[in-house]
């Protein structure tokens, strides 16, 4: 390279080299996002896809900034934190409030924004978000010309509504006047380059330049080699453990029509660490059978080489079962799917909001494959699917009880469809291809939203299926440091014979009082079915005191019916016990929350 195409200066052609003498395929892809991050925010340029912002007001000092965070399972509150430290360390003056604790009208004063916020369910803001979210959307949201902010969005794809509270945040308040320092970045459930190259983006936007442009670039060069340099924890996410299989045993009976399984595993030497209500992260694999119809569908040639981002190639073969999600259709592949097929049918199913959402809810990518005839070039294809996102289970033991282990309660998913059986990735896996003494890749993954009181205070904790994994590490724990009682459990599955998960240690607790009382439903033992929310009206009065006496609340388990269900319950025992109008019940539901009184841990 000439000098004259080399703007740098020899000083910085030195850090620059030192920099990236030893890095490695993964940083320069890291890299590579970060200085395109960087290039959009210098020249207004847009990340993501997203609308380019205009140029904004030299801005020669940064006084203050303030970060806001709406969490669900805490990982909008872990990355604000992180903003944080990274703004601390740039002598930036920071206000780091969660949305419980922010009165959203004070944004017309602020002078610089960083909002963190997570979607829940089908486009929900989460609990901590509610309110933010209503007032900034709605119409008593002020001109808010003098603000500079910005949204980092997390998210699922496999949802339709795919970050829709941070996209609605974002659009609300760019409306208002307020300019945006660097577009909205979505996240999708490997969050963390996105949200990396956000974070240092924004934050390089906000610094003073002092001394020019060419000081600027060295303190670039130097903030990134700190990240690359920085320490890694020793297993993690991106360096999974290897987990040895101490023991696998099917805990459901014979005459069940679900399988559910009891997991050990060992962490001995991986340093990893967890509490009661945390998950454990599970990379696995695609089911054999799926990936071989896919492969006859296609035609493809599975020993074909094709290159994955900053990797060696990879056979079509070793792609389709490691790399990328087969078995669940998310809204974003359909439209990928459409912009690339233009298929009339699929247009009509992607206008469809009912049609869609039957769509989305079992289906996988022979599916689309099959009802949506394209002749796909393998390239073209493996772009519009993502990558296969290791799977969460709810972590059902405590390390006060089992030391460096970790118990797993994991019901396998299996069900026909278009005369077609179906398999979940990682539980098909667990269970038929894993055994004793097999390695499993593995990472913990925290959830401080989902926490034993501290105090030992009283407990009513529902749950149905495999609801009651975390249930079970709860009382592990509380009976490892000798509480009693203060502890009462609904739980509810098909059938008592074959279907009462850990039956023999609930009994057994119990007797002890580690367990105070514990109700159950059974739904198929009778004519008439009878769900966990049957039981808590029945028992609504003494739940009722319980609450009021300072009981803490959980609620685990499936996310479309259950959780509904449950909320609905708990409102209409609120209302009739505490004899109050309905929409007093709601702020009282919602003040439990923000207490960490009401927890949920939805699936």
């Amino acid at each position: 390279m000439s000098s004259q195409s080399n703007p740098l200066t020899e000083k910085q052609k030195l850090a620059l080299n030192e920099l990236v003498k030893e890095i490695t395929t993964e940083q320069i892809t890291w890299l590579n996002g970060f200085l395109e991050g960087r290039l959009a925010g210098m020249n207004g340029g847009t990340m993501k896809a997203e609308p380019a912002v205009v140029e904004a007001p030299a801005s020669n000092s940064v006084a203050s900034l303030t970060i806001l965070y709406g969490s669900e399972t805490g990982n909008a509150r872990e990355l604000a934190n992180k903003l944080k430290e990274k703004a601390v360390f740039k002598n930036v003056a920071v206000n780091l409030l969660s949305m419980y604790d922010y009165n959203p009208r004070k944004l017309k004063d602020e002078e610089n924004v960083a909002i963190l916020v997570s979607t829940h369910g089908e486009g929900e803001p989460p609990d901590m978000a509610e309110d933010f979210h209503k007032f900034v959307t709605g119409k008593r949201l002020p001109k808010l010309e003098k603000v500079r902010f910005s949204v980092l969005a997390l998210g699922d794809k496999s949802y339709r509504n795919f970050c829709q509270t941070g996209e609605e945040i974002f659009n609300a308040i760019k409306k208002s006047g307020a300019f945006p320092v660097i577009p909205l970045a979505k996240c999708d459930v490997d969050y963390e380059a996105t949200a990396e190259i956000w974070m240092n983006n924004f934050l390089l936007n906000l610094a003073p330049t002092e001394t020019g442009a060419g000081s600027e670039v060295k303190e670039n060069l130097n903030s990134v080699a700190t990240t690359i340099g920085s320490p890694v924890e020793k297993f993690s996410k991106k360096n999974p453990f290897l987990a040895t299989v101490l023991d696998k045993v099917r805990i459901t009976g014979r005459d069940s029509d679900k399988e559910v399984y009891h997991l050990e595993l060992s962490l001995e030497g991986s340093g990893l660490t967890y509490e009661p209500g945390d998950s454990l992260g599970i990379f696995t694999k695609n089911p054999d059978g799926l990936v071989e119809q896919i492969i006859q569908k296609t035609g493809f040639d599975p020993d074909k080489k094709v290159l994955l981002s900053g990797e060696e190639g990879v056979s079509v073969l070793d792609a389709l079962t490691h790399h990328f999600e087969i078995t669940v259709v998310t809204f974003d592949m359909l439209q990928k799917y459409y912009e690339q097929t233009k298929n009339e049918e699929l247009k009509k199913l992607l206008e469809d909001d009912e049609k869609l959402d039957e769509y989305l809810y079992g289906s996988d990518l022979l599916d689309l494959l099959e009802d949506f005839p394209y002749d796909w070039n393998v390239n073209k294809l493996l772009e519009i699917l993502r990558p296969l996102p290791p799977r969460l289970y709810s972590i059902s033991s405590s390390m006060e009880r089992v030391g460096e282990e970790v118990h797993l309660t994991v019901s396998v998913v299996n069900f026909e469809r278009k005369k077609r059986k179906r398999s979940g990735a990682c539980s098909s896996n667990l269970s038929g291809s894993i055994n004793i003494d097999d390695e499993i890749p593995v990472y913990i993954e925290k959830n401080p939203g989902f926490r034993l009181p501290a105090n030992g205070a009283k407990m009513i904790m529902v749950g149905a299926g495999t609801g009651i994994a975390p249930y079970r590490a709860f009382m592990q724990h509380r009976e490892s440091l000798g509480i009693t009682g203060n502890t009462w459990l609904f739980f509810g599955d098909r059938r008592f014979n074959s279907d009462f998960l850990y039956q023999a240690e609930w009994l057994k607790m119990k007797e002890k009082k580690f367990l105070e009382r514990m109700e159950v439903a059974f739904s198929r033992d009778q004519q008439e079915k009878v769900y966990v929310q049957h039981k808590l009206i029945e028992k609504q009065k003494e739940i009722f005191e319980w609450i009021e006496n300072g009981a803490f609340v959980y609620l685990c388990g499936d996310r479309r019916h259950l959780a509904k269900d449950v909320n609905k319950t708990l409102l209409d025992i609120i209302r009739t016990q505490g004899g109050i109008s309905e929409e007093q019940a709601e702020k009282y539901l919602k003040n439990l929350k923000r207490e960490k009184r009401f927890q949920v841990d939805v699936y």
